[in-house]
């Protein structure tokens, strides 16, 4: 319940600040078809206007890599190792600009960002309930960490 409560509250704020902004499209665990082998559901995702005309397709899915990628850990260490690894590497290859990678039993919020000369994303910054979460991906966003987890039993 908590995975999803953290889901809702992320997308929340995302749609607030998309709604005064109009740059782009928040949405839940969107389908993301990258190949036949690379098919992945993001608990939530920001995708500008002109990716997203570029990547959806009439199946209803996306078929590139959205902007902005959000995993909330799951329980269990098999579940986190995949989100830390398999898919941070994943996103990582096919383009994605900033990944947030959230504990809400730790209340902390990982900062992946795209690293130009990499080329791939790496940890910028572990941010606390006491941290405002702000992005250059997304100008004139800010939120409080603490916000994303009020509502968390």
């Amino acid at each position: 319940m908590n995975h999803h409560i953290v889901c809702g509250q992320i997308s929340f704020f995302l749609r607030i600040w998309n709604k005064e902004y109009r740059l782009g499209r928040a949405n839940i665990a969107p389908g993301i078809i990258f190949d036949s082998e690379n098919c992945v559901a993001p608990d939530v995702i920001w995708i500008s206007n002109e990716r997203l005309t570029e990547t959806y397709q009439a199946d209803g899915k996306l078929h590139s890599a959205p902007e902005l990628v959000v995993e909330v850990l799951s329980p269990g260490s098999a579940n986190e190792a995949r989100d830390r690894s398999v898919k941070l590497k994943l996103y990582s290859r096919r383009g994605v600009s900033e990944y947030w990678l959230v504990s809400w039993p730790k209340r902390q919020l990982e900062v992946y960002r795209r690293n130009p000369e990499l080329l791939a994303l790496e940890l910028i910054q572990t941010l606390f309930e006491t941290d405002t979460l702000t992005s250059p991906l997304l100008p004139g966003f800010s939120c409080k960490v603490s916000e994303i987890f009020e509502k968390v039993i």
